[in-house]
């Protein structure tokens, strides 16, 4: 099996052990037996459990929001925020991806260090590839910006729901997608208009 057929297999048990027995239970023999492999072709592609998660959540999050690629960097700001944030990929109520941040809150204070990767790797990925495109858009002089860590932290809360919302909420209570497109580009068009009113980071 080629290595990449071979993570996408240990990745789909890693999920599968992940949801039925927690972020605790999800070790690194559990995930080699739910995958019907050794333990040692575990560690031929990751070297260890915490690297086993991390590509796990990148790989939920990738599903969800993926870099822009040079034609879609082309576009004018507007048009490549509107790209990042787009809901159409947004997990809904039963989701994995809103299962494996259920886990994880849910055992957060004990996994300390995992809960810290699926933030690097969920919410601060996410938040880092609008840092970028606001850096690029300063460079280029689309908008005036210095702080873009700051701006980038602000058009995420603007634009995407509170996922604590969707945590909580029964099935059947997802938002539309094209009410969800439309509060993505109000928030959009807020934001970019108040930083060329000079409102907010600098």
């Amino acid at each position: 099996m080629p290595p990449a057929e071979r993570a996408r297999v240990i990745l789909d048990a890693a999920e599968r052990v992940l949801l039925s027995r927690g972020l605790q239970g999800t070790t690194m023999e559990a995930v080699a037996a739910e995958a019907g492999m050794s333990k040692r072709t575990l560690y031929d592609l990751f070297d260890g459990r915490a690297a086993l998660i991390e590509a796990l959540v990148r790989r939920l999050r990738e599903g969800i929001v993926m870099p822009l690629g040079a034609a879609q960097q082309a576009l004018p700001l507007a048009g490549r925020l509107r790209l990042l944030l787009a809901p159409d990929r947004l997990p809904g109520t039963g989701s994995v991806a809103l299962e494996v941040m259920r886990a994880a809150i849910a055992e957060a204070p004990q996994q300390p260090e995992i809960a810290a990767l699926m933030l690097e790797e969920g919410p601060r990925a996410v938040r880092r590839m609008i840092r970028d495109e606001l850096a690029r858009a300063a460079a280029a002089d689309e908008i005036a910006l210095d702080d873009t860590e700051a701006a980038a932290a602000l058009l995420l809360r603007m634009a995407l729901p509170c996922p604590m919302e969707r945590l909580l909420s029964g099935a059947g209570t997802d938002e539309p997608i094209e009410a969800a497109r439309a509060r993505v580009d109000r928030a959009i068009a807020v934001f970019l208009a108040g930083m060329a009113a000079g409102i907010g980071p600098a």
